[in-house]
């Protein structure tokens, strides 16, 4: 069998072991939960509730403002507690609504199946999709119903479902195209109506042969459905990376995978598609892994959209030690969070629980000139330029060298051996560069 590929990159310990066996189980919420305006990217929301008010699980509590954005609904029946600023993963604050969890789960009468789901026009798929609140689940929360509008002159010929997860510790996708694989087939063929006469990939990597025989199975011979086997290695899930490995075609630099006529979703989005548009339900909830030599018992959770971290650490037995480190996401794209006072949002795919053998931020020294970075860099980047750039703060020659292609992956810190923090500082460099164009206009 032939795997796909693409250039560069790397294979980092995988530590999928602690939960890839591990069935989905539900968690339903205990305390408040608390629904931040800003879960996607785009324009925050604007709260339809005020303190005191009764909401239903599936109720609209944040309206989407403009385009690009995307509704959020309760996924609890309870009383407004608040509606006030409240610590966000990102490290900010923003406006967020507290619901007191009356533990009734009490339904809005709109959550329906429907039952004439294959007659719906491409406008009005498009439509629920919107409505629905559904964003990239992956982590990056993107609008979906903005992905799958592309411009006219951009012709998509292909879908891509990315089943890869190449973070290392993440099983959330893994479980779901285990557990939920005819759901994931019948929302890729719901994208697939929306352009017609393309071909869909589910491209999912060799170390998950499990889900492969499974998603081949659901997909059952569809001549418009090809899994595409993949070779484990990191960023294989990157857009850019996932549209060569599968198409060929390179993305070129400052372009989107639509220009290259190629539309990539997660597997969890194409999951929540399926759910809107068949099932009629909102985003309400997600699958979130628990994992990390520091957690007692770690675990794939669907849990309700608002739930605190710390109740998802809890029904995983609390710590075995106390973790140096805790990270919403993946050790290489995650965020790292100074509290569990922190709801879980749409793009929430894992909470990564670190001891102090496995969090090491070792003394950086000076580079050494190897190259090792070169030949790791996935967008074929001088990440070493790039730091002593950002070091020296000449960002427009930052922009110069492509500073901006930088996807953070992390390969260039991971094989540098004078522990280089070059990822840190070519993010730091993307957003100076971004706050000076802001400073322009």
């Amino acid at each position: 069998m032939k795997l796909l590929t693409f250039k560069k990159g790397v294979l980092p310990p995988h530590g999928k072991h602690f939960t890839e066996n591990k069935k989905i189980e539900n968690l339903l919420p205990k305390g408040d939960l608390i629904f931040p305006m800003s879960q996607h990217i785009g324009a925050p929301c604007e709260p339809l509730v005020k303190k005191g008010d009764r909401v239903l699980a599936g109720q609209k509590i944040g309206e989407a403002k403009g385009f690009l954005s995307a509704p959020i609904y309760s996924s609890v029946s309870g009383i407004v507690k608040n509606v006030t600023l409240m610590p966000h993963v990102n490290g900010s604050k923003v406006m967020s609504v507290i619901i007191e969890n009356d533990g009734l789960y009490e339904e809005s009468p709109e959550l329906k199946p429907r039952e004439n789901f294959n007659d719906l026009s491409r406008e009005e798929i498009l439509e629920i999709i919107a409505k629905s609140g559904i964003v990239g689940m992956g982590g990056a929360a993107f609008p979906t119903h903005v992905k799958l509008s592309p411009p006219p002159d951009k012709k998509i010929d292909t879908i891509i479902v990315n089943g890869a997860e190449c973070e290392p510790y993440l099983t959330c996708d893994h479980r779901l195209m285990l557990e939920n694989a005819k759901e994931i087939i019948e929302g890729l063929k719901i994208v697939l109506k929306l352009f017609p006469g393309v071909k869909g990939y589910i491209g999912i990597e060799n170390n998950k042969m499990d889900a492969v025989k499974v998603i081949k199975e659901a997909a059952d011979s569809n001549p418009n459905i090809e899994v595409a086997v993949l070779k484990t290695k990191y960023p294989q899930g990157a857009e850019k990376q996932l549209i060569y490995a599968i198409t060929g075609r390179e993305v070129p630099s400052g372009k989107l995978p639509s220009d290259v006529h190629c539309i990539v979703q997660n597997v969890g989005t194409i999951f929540e598609i399926y759910n809107a548009v068949v099932c009629g339900r909102p985003l309400l909830e997600r699958v979130v892994t628990v994992t990390g030599e520091a957690i007692k018992e770690p675990k794939n959770l669907r849990v309700k959209l608002g739930t605190s971290f710390k109740e998802l650490i809890e029904a995983c037995g609390g710590f075995k030690e106390e973790p140096v480190k805790i990270i919403s996401g993946g050790p290489l794209m995650g965020t790292a969070v100074s509290t569990l006072d922190l709801p879980v949002i749409k793009g929430t795919s894992g909470i990564l629980a670190l001891t102090k053998t496995e969090a090491v931020l070792p003394e950086e020294e000076s580079c050494i000139r190897c190259g090792r970075c070169v030949e790791a860099c996935p967008m074929n980047l001088v990440p070493s330029t790039l730091d002593s750039l950002v070091k020296r703060r000449e960002y427009e020659l930052f922009e110069k060298n492509n500073g901006m292609d930088c996807i953070e992956c992390g390969c260039c810190t991971l094989v540098c051996p004078a522990k280089r923090h070059l990822t840190q500082s070519c993010r730091e460099g993307k957003r100076t560069v971004i706050q000076n164009r802001k400073k322009a206009n």
